[in-house]
């Protein structure tokens, strides 16, 4: 049986990661940062780039969103492994778009994460990008308009 608190933090940790997916899809790069503990790491070893601390990750995610025409994300829960005030837990990722140089992307991945509670509630510890399939057919869509506030 899980204790509520258990319950309680799995959820949290959850909504971490829906945020993180938010605050990239709407370029909210202080936002991202802020999902971090202050020596958090990102690391997306498939183009070896790894960014330390709150202001090199909040850079790291402007500069690769920059690289995007148009990009979408999807998050699928994984599991989540409770230890006190750390967790670790791995989500689901499908990502697409279409690069400023005309290239096209559809991936399947998974972020192996590290959690740590602090006072401000979860935070992102580490993240590991790690990329299980990768198609550059050109797409054959395109973006349209977001709705002013979208």
């Amino acid at each position: 049986m899980c204790a509520v608190q258990d319950v309680v933090d799995c959820f949290e940790i959850g909504q971490l990661c829906a945020e993180i997916t938010d605050a990239v899809m709407t370029r909210d790069f202080d936002r991202v940062a802020s999902l971090f503990t202050p020596d958090g790491t990102i690391r997306w070893p498939h183009i070896d780039k790894e960014f330390i601390g709150r202001e090199e990750i909040r850079a790291g995610i402007e500069w690769g969103q920059g690289l995007w025409e148009f990009f979408v994300q999807h998050v699928h829960p994984g599991v989540i492994r409770l230890d006190g005030d750390t967790a670790v837990g791995r989500v689901y990722i499908q990502e697409f778009g279409r690069m400023r140089d005309g290239s096209s992307h559809l991936n399947y991945a998974l972020y192996h994460d590290r959690y740590q509670r602090t006072p401000d509630g979860w935070k992102f510890a580490e993240r590991v990008y790690e990329v299980r399939y990768l198609d550059s057919t050109p797409l054959a869509g395109s973006p349209l308009h977001a709705a002013p506030g979208a």
